[in-house]
């Protein structure tokens, strides 16, 4: 790095004070490398703490990833402040309305639309990856009858991990997805079979755990999200169909929900599989992350906020609670979105041929009376709080009859894709994968020498201790009897 020069305009100048030296660094694709500000150093000042290692080169702070690239891309273009969500350049809405989940699953993955005959090779090969080893039913069934769904599927994938040893790196050589040949391809390839065919089943088997019902075989001659419906609803009917309205319906929810960037979740599996983990750890892990109320969570945490409004009257008085911050405002804004969510126009579209079939749903006269209210609201309005994904999402699967703890599943499920498509481009990416290690800005103690215990003044304060907590039943019993070895507090 040196003076900018007239022939470097694609650039950024930096002039540090501390030292008087200007930098120039290069800017490709309107970014520039933040591993170029390592060079910018500076002597140790006096008094200045050791932790800062400033005489090490300069840190960049982004707290959370506000405005921090980790990877080249190839795959979903975002604009939020357009509204703008294009998979590999094709608007979101164009695919919603022509494409299928399935063939918008071999966009993302392999980077173009398939012909007819493409589409119906990998649509049978992940079909025929839908059966999963006996074993699985013994694995769901050690379960509680009350576990979330979502604890359920997580473990689920990490558990066909154990399957599968041709996929596990650790095993077969850490270069196994990165080689890039015909062979590598193919084992890559099995594995995203097998995990978009499997998704739907281990999703379908969490399900009929919480109903206590047997296990279905995948069906052979239905669609992806058909075989899912028959899989989670068949209890032995002739000639069993799942309805052609709900079954689009979901199919539109699923390519919706295929991917998003670098969410937290996306982001998480790309940090897993870095390591060059197996796949299945890596998504086990994606499935781990969406589970929280922040991500997969939402579109539940939309319905729970209607329920507890109740009618559209009590609106008026739940957006003032929600200025006021003594309320959480659901299903509106977005990280990204800065205007409208794109996705929520295909959502309310697909919720309206939903009800046809189901009937309104009796939270839908409140969802839309908070929907007017804080679309005209200026609070809201200055805030850029605009209707996201989630708002009608969660009232499409309520009227589908599917219970709220397993919408984030619903959500899991198709973004299994999305993931893989970002895997598989890491795995595959010139210059070979390296693992993901971010650096930190150290502010806690200097340097301490150890006190023994007996010199020690204790420390107090919230947080600053172990907090004390109730023990009940035979821990409590327990800690009352007497027996040999017993510790004395």
């Amino acid at each position: 790095m040196g003076r900018p020069t007239e022939t470097q305009p694609d650039s950024l100048t930096v002039r540090d004070n501390r030292t008087g030296k200007t930098y120039n660094i290069p800017i490709v694709d309107n970014a520039v490398t933040a591993t170029a500000f390592k060079g910018m150093t500076a002597p140790k000042r006096a008094g200045e703490r050791d932790e800062n290692e400033t005489e090490k080169g300069l840190r960049v702070q982004d707290k959370g990833f506000l405005n921090t690239a980790v990877i080249r891309s190839e795959i979903t273009y975002i604009d939020g402040e357009a509204g703008v969500l294009r998979y590999r350049g094709y608007p979101i809405e164009q695919l919603a309305l022509q494409s299928s989940h399935l063939e918008t699953a071999y966009l993302l993955i392999y980077g173009s639309l398939p012909t007819g005959e493409q589409y119906k090779f990998f649509e049978n090969e992940v079909m025929r990856h839908t059966v999963v080893h006996s074993d699985a039913e013994g694995f769901f069934r050690s379960f509680r009858y009350d576990a979330h769904p979502m604890s359920m599927l997580t473990s689920a994938f990490a558990m066909l991990g154990s399957y599968y040893s041709d996929a596990n790196p650790s095993l077969q050589g850490q270069r196994l997805f990165t080689k890039g040949d015909k062979a590598s391809l193919a084992i890559m390839d099995r594995q995203i079979y097998r995990l978009i065919g499997k998704a739907t089943t281990l999703a379908a088997m969490a399900y009929r755990v919480r109903q206590g019902r047997d296990f279905v075989t995948p069906p052979t001659g239905l669609s992806y999200t058909g075989s899912f419906l028959y899989q989670m609803d068949h209890i032995g009917e002739e000639n069993y169909v799942p309805n052609p309205v709900l079954e689009k319906a979901l199919d539109v929810l699923f390519l919706l929900h295929a991917d998003h960037e670098l969410n937290a979740s996306c982001t998480t599996v790309l940090q897993t599989g870095s390591s060059l983990v197996d796949p299945y750890s890596a998504i086990a892990a994606g499935c781990a992350s969406l589970y929280g109320p922040l991500h997969g969570g939402a579109n539940e945490a939309v319905i729970r906020m209607l329920i507890s409004i109740g009618s559209p009257e009590n609106v008026p008085a739940f957006i003032e609670a929600v200025k006021r911050r003594e309320k959480t405002l659901s299903g509106f804004g977005h990280r990204v979105y800065k205007t409208s969510d794109p996705r929520s126009f295909i959502v309310r579209k697909t919720a309206d041929e939903v009800f046809k079939v189901t009937g309104k749903d009796e939270l839908l006269e409140t969802a839309m009376a908070l929907h007017d209210a804080a679309m005209k609201d200026e609070y809201f309005i200055k805030r850029k709080l605009a209707p996201n994904v989630d708002f009608c999402s969660g009232l499409i699967y309520r009227a589908m009859g599917f219970p709220l703890d397993f919408f984030p599943v619903l959500f899991a499920v198709p973004r299994v894709v999305g993931w893989l498509a970002h895997w598989r481009q890491m795995m595959l990416q010139e210059g070979g994968v390296k693992i993901w290690r971010p650096r930190q800005i150290y502010v806690g103690p200097g340097k301490r020498d150890y006190v023994p215990a007996e010199q020690r003044a204790a420390v107090q304060g919230l947080g600053k201790t172990p907090s004390a907590v109730e023990h009940g039943g035979m821990s409590k019993r327990s800690m009352l009897a007497s027996f040999k070895g017993k510790t004395k507090l």
